[in-house]
């Protein structure tokens, strides 16, 4: 019989770190309400729970350790922010399988004035990491699109002005253009609903495959931007 994780009954995220005895304890309640209705013997489930504490108290591990190492991320004098919709559990396991690409990355937004980049492409480590550069104007709402990638996760960070990016899941929506390889994206159906954020210069929004996103939506009085878009490969 599957677990099912849950949240305590004030809301706590399952990730925020100093609450993993009361999240583990709520997820072994649960669980035994699940065994007892099944007629499973006590023993197998409290063997199988401590299996699930360690999980994840894992889980969490990973999770504060990777959000704890963005906490430093600053450029051009400022520090920099995640932005609310941030996939935890996926942003952990990236930047723990592929330490070495977000270090990377990391430094070059410290050591560079992004205020003066050029438009274009800008290699870090090869086709492993690159940023690209792109001014012009923003678009309304219906003259924009979903999109994935499969190979490159897309961190986006405004260099000057706003713009509004969807977001969802993937497995929600309908494709409209199939996964092509040589371009690296899929588009879904423009009517797809999601989740709204508002890009600006001190905020990084970090986009993973199984996260559809709709850029350049125009934000009053933000015309014209800059913005930069990193792309990191992917780990497996």
């Amino acid at each position: 019989m599957p677990l099912i994780f849950y949240a305590n009954d004030a809301g706590t995220d399952i990730f925020t770190p100093g609450n993993i005895g009361l999240q583990a304890n709520t997820c072994i309640i649960e669980y035994r309400n699940n065994y007892a209705n099944s007629g499973a013997n006590y023993p197998d489930m409290k063997k199988t729970s401590i299996f699930t504490i360690a999980l994840l108290a894992l889980i969490c591990f990973f999770t504060t350790t990777a959000l704890a190492q963005t906490s430093n991320w600053t450029t051009s004098g400022r520090k920099l922010n995640l932005f609310p919709g941030l996939n935890k559990a996926e942003f952990a396991k990236q930047t723990q399988v592929n330490k070495v690409y977000w270090d990377k990355a990391m430094a070059f937004l410290a050591a560079t004035n992004i205020d003066t980049l050029s438009v274009g492409k800008h290699v870090i480590d090869g086709e492993n990491i690159f940023v690209s550069v792109s001014e012009g104007p923003t678009k309304e709402y219906d003259k924009t699109s979903w999109e994935s990638h499969r190979n490159y996760l897309d961190i986006h960070l405004m260099i000057v002005g706003k713009e509004r990016i969807g977001m969802m899941d993937t497995a929600t929506a309908t494709v409209t253009n199939a996964y092509d390889a040589a371009k690296d994206v899929a588009n879904y159906d423009l009517n797809t609903k999601g989740n709204y954020y508002v890009a600006d210069p001190n905020t990084l929004l970090i986009f993973f495959p199984q996260d559809a996103h709709r850029p350049s939506i125009h934000v009053d009085a933000y015309d014209k931007v800059k913005k930069l878009v990193f792309k990191i490969r992917v780990a497996q």
